[in-house]
């Protein structure tokens, strides 16, 4: 071991297959950050949707919208800062915020709600259970020995225990949340549960290591500023209408229950609001200029420095000034900055997400993947890549072919899926 590696043991490091290093001196958490980066399935985010469909742009001179690509390399940048600062080795969390999402399917979560309708008879989807079985299981990286038959399987990119504990977000089954066994969000498919099992050993039930709690809040930093920076660069937020109070209350019904608790009052986000529109940095309106958009720019960068700066100095007053890694410490995050949060979140939801053509674009995409989905399913092994049909001739049962018409759905980028959905349906 040697430099941040060195607060982490040879559990932290230790691979579901044991392989030698090909370039001496590299940590472990060097090579993963590295096999995440060159991996096909990150780069497939690139045509995938984060909140606007990829492609479109409102104005000449607003931005391409960003992707679940662009996302991911800016909460990696958030992550690997802010894990630096509290003493996490830097490429583990780079490596967990990168991965955090490739298991999304097209059309973001839109995308997630539709594959969850059809597999709901065999596990159900989730994304970031995708992303586990992507990570251990359907990326092609490393096959070995199948320990009970000695036939050849894939163990996806074999990342350390590190690595896919910190890029789990919900370390319970399906079914399985701590508080709320209604919840739709879980972390692995009971087909992966045996790699889950050996992910977790010795880690505190339900609890996310550290490293995931510092991806988990740099996710939550990245996506609600670039969501409320790409609203305004497209023109559908307005920050003047941020002081009329029907619009307040619309935004405050959004946030209640879907980005801050539901016993939640309304005035503690009046009160975020209005903390974050008295900075001198905020922007009050946007022209599209140069000089806008280096003042938006900079408002994007103020907002997530004031978030992790928060969190930062709420950890280290709760655990000091050593390094904190695993399960030595929880990252705090204070309520007042969580309510900061929420409100750009709902901001950017209000005003983005539940624009009308937004709407019918999502119920024409929930169509298209169910309809593929449908057409698969009746044709398979016919349209699935030779990775899956292999997969598919090679199932058990129905339950077992089912769900690999999910990962090859899964693995589709938003354009691909309407390509295939297109060759399969008289729908164009």
């Amino acid at each position: 071991m040697n430099g941040m590696e060195g607060t982490y043991d040879e559990k932290a490091t230790a691979r579901w297959a044991t392989e030698p290093d090909k370039r001496p001196g590299r940590t472990a958490f060097q090579r993963d950050r590295a096999r995440v980066l060159h991996s096909s399935a990150l780069r497939r985010l690139a045509g995938k949707t984060q909140v606007v469909t990829p492609g479109s742009r409102s104005h000449a001179w607003d931005p391409t919208p960003r992707t679940r690509l662009t996302h991911s390399l800016e909460c990696a940048q958030v992550g690997r800062e802010l894990g630096a600062a509290l003493g996490c080795d830097p490429d583990l969390v780079e490596a967990a915020c990168l991965s955090h999402d490739m298991g999304h399917p097209p059309f973001g979560h839109n995308g997630e709600q539709a594959l969850n309708d059809f597999a709901k008879d065999c596990g159900g989807f989730e994304g970031n259970a995708q992303s586990l079985r992507l990570l251990t299981r359907i990326e092609p990286k490393r096959f070995v020995p199948d320990r009970a038959t000695g036939e050849l399987v894939s163990v996806g990119l074999n990342l350390t225990r590190a690595a896919l504990d910190a890029a789990t977000k919900y370390p319970w089954p399906r079914g399985g949340h701590p508080t709320d066994p209604d919840s739709v969000k879980f972390g692995v498919y009971e087909d992966d549960l045996p790699v889950f099992a050996w992910v977790r050993e010795g880690a505190p039930e339900h609890r996310q290591c550290f490293e995931a709690q510092v991806m988990d809040w740099s996710d939550d930093v990245a996506y609600s500023v670039h969501d409320f920076e790409d609203g305004l660069h497209a023109g559908h937020i307005d920050p003047n209408l941020l002081l009329a109070e029907p619009e307040r209350a619309d935004i405050w019904r959004v946030a209640i229950g879907r980005y801050v608790p539901a016993d939640t009052d309304p005035r503690e986000l009046a009160d975020a609001l209005d903390r974050l529109m008295e900075q001198e940095w905020w922007p009050h309106g946007y022209d599209g200029s140069a000089i806008a958009q280096a003042r938006l720019k900079d408002a994007t960068s103020q907002l997530i420095g004031r978030f992790c700066l928060a969190a930062e100095a709420a950890t280290r007053e709760a655990y000091g000034s050593g390094p904190l890694t695993r399960y030595a410490a929880e990252l705090v995050v204070p309520r007042e900055t969580r309510n900061e949060c929420a409100v750009l979140k709902a901001v950017a939801d209000r005003y983005v997400m539940q624009r009308a053509e937004q709407e019918a674009l999502r119920a024409d995409q929930r169509i298209v993947l169910a309809e593929l989905a449908e057409a698969l399913t009746a044709r398979a092994p016919e349209g699935l890549d030779p990775q899956f049909r292999a997969l598919f001739d090679t199932a058990p049962d129905d339950r077992a072919r089912k769900r690999v018409i999910v990962d090859q759905i899964a693995s589709l980028t938003d354009a691909s899926a309407r390509t295939l959905h297109s060759r399969f349906t008289s729908r164009r």
